[in-house]
């Protein structure tokens, strides 16, 4: 069985057991340590894999780390570990922050089980980075980082490998959050460019002030244009493949995908990328716009507050020709709704933005 078998058959028994672990020890046992032994480390080996590893911080004595793992006798991956059913907050990354500043490890792991957030010191040496490089979630498997993730694996990993790896993943990660939220609460500074390269009077801030919306419908309707354009060229596409029967169109897949094949595992389409900057947009006027978060599964686009699987806000299904938008209710019940074009989502702005309230209420 190779790796991505082992996390997927770990992956199905978390789903199965994670409504009766209640405790952080029964979280270690039944995820945690069959998580670093889906990485191929011998868990049984406490040379390997050492639990309880002492990290004294200062005048803070017997302090513990939950798991280490040991490379050439020498810590190299830390593991802090929460019962399953909590949040990981800023408390336990600061935690895991003091026990990273006192020993020679360069990859911190906070985990609840179930979602994995791996830290690294790529901004200052010895300092654990406030944001994590990978967020991993064992329930909602993200098939384009298992190949970052096997990279911590016993057999493939690298040191330098990874940290290079590390802050590709991290500048992306946040390069990507700084667009969605220019994209839809466009900055002063943001602003400013545009009126530099369409607007030849002077910049007064009564002009950057007329400019804010209009820099922020513009980006609704370069998406929109996007989306249409798209649509066009799929039903382009259906009318001249005349070799292709029409019923079994319907159950394809007409997205265009941005990357690679989509039955090699998760693709993000750039419908779904445009459906969650309309969702992004739609609750910039009530929640910050970086607590929306995206979370792709083979199912469906799933978005999220908080980066948060208990926090569902919609789901986008657009994996087949007729697309769909999953709104939840205050008992997190999902309801689908039909829609015909991707800029429908905004019909749905008011239900949107109530579900924020259901959490931050």
């Amino acid at each position: 069985m190779d790796f991505v078998d082992r996390l997927k058959e770990l992956a199905s028994r978390i789903r199965k057991q994670v409504d009766n672990i209640q405790t952080e020890e029964a979280t270690k046992t039944a995820f945690v340590m069959p998580f670093i032994q889906t990485l191929g480390y011998d868990v049984f080996d406490p040379t390997e894999v050492i639990p309880e590893f002492t990290a004294d911080v200062g005048s803070k004595k017997g302090e513990k780390v939950d798991y280490v793992i040991s490379m050439d006798s020498k810590p190299t991956i830390l593991f802090e570990c929460k019962c399953c059913g909590s949040n990981l907050h800023e408390e336990h990354a600061a935690q895991l922050r003091r026990y990273f500043h006192v020993t020679d490890a360069r990859i911190g792991v906070l985990t609840n089980g179930i979602t994995y957030r791996f830290y690294s010191d790529l901004e200052q040496a010895n300092i654990m980075d406030d944001n994590p490089f990978m967020v991993f979630n064992m329930l909602e498997i993200d098939e384009q980082l298992i190949p970052e993730l096997k990279k911590l694996t016993k057999s493939a990993f690298s040191l330098d490998e990874m940290l290079t790896t590390a802050s590709e993943l991290k500048y992306v990660r946040a390069i990507k959050k700084v667009l969605g939220k220019e994209l839809t609460s466009p900055s002063p500074d943001f602003i400013r460019f545009f009126v530099g390269k369409v607007y030849s009077g002077k910049k007064t801030q009564q002009v950057i002030d007329q400019f804010s919306d209009l820099v922020k419908n513009s980006f609704k309707q370069f998406i929109n244009d996007r989306i249409n354009d798209r649509l066009k060229s799929a039903m382009n596409d259906q009318e001249n493949d005349d070799s292709q029967n029409i019923d079994e169109y319907d159950n394809e897949v007409d997205n265009n995908v941005i990357a690679q094949n989509s039955d090699k595992g998760i693709v993000t389409t750039q419908e779904e990328w445009d459906g969650f900057l309309i969702v992004r947009a739609i609750l910039s006027e009530v929640v910050d716009v970086e607590r929306v978060v995206d979370r792709d599964t083979k199912s469906y686009f799933g978005i999220l507050l908080d980066d948060n699987n208990r926090k569902p806000l919609c789901r986008l299904h657009f994996n087949t020709a007729k697309k769909y938008i999953g709104i939840f209710d205050s008992k997190k019940k999902e309801t689908k709704h039909h829609i015909e074009r991707i800029s429908d989502i905004y019909k749905f702005t008011d239900l949107l933005r109530k579900t924020i309230g259901y959490y931050d209420g």
